[in-house]
């Protein structure tokens, strides 16, 4: 289906089980010597029927200022059982 070959059982026998859980995020935003002369600030909203329709992972990220360091991530954790 995904162009890949199947992983034996007996290869998934030893990754089954584990509790081992690892995350991270490496964000590492700088600003230096910024400047913000006579600027006007603005407004955000998330209204009713601003996620209608969506599907899969969503994210908002919301800016009303001046000289702003926005960093996003996710980290998602995914637990497949039978």
């Amino acid at each position: 289906m995904f162009g890949l070959a199947a992983v034996a059982d007996d290869q998934l026998d030893q990754l089954r089980g584990r509790l081992t859980v690892f995350n991270s995020n490496e964000v590492d935003g700088q600003l230096y010597n910024n400047e913000a002369v006579s600027n006007v600030t603005g407004s955000n909203f998330v209204t009713d029927g601003s996620f209608a329709g969506m599907s899969g992972f969503s994210t908002v990220i919301q800016n009303s200022g001046n000289n702003v360091l926005i960093q996003s991530a996710t980290v998602l954790n995914l637990q497949f059982q039978q």
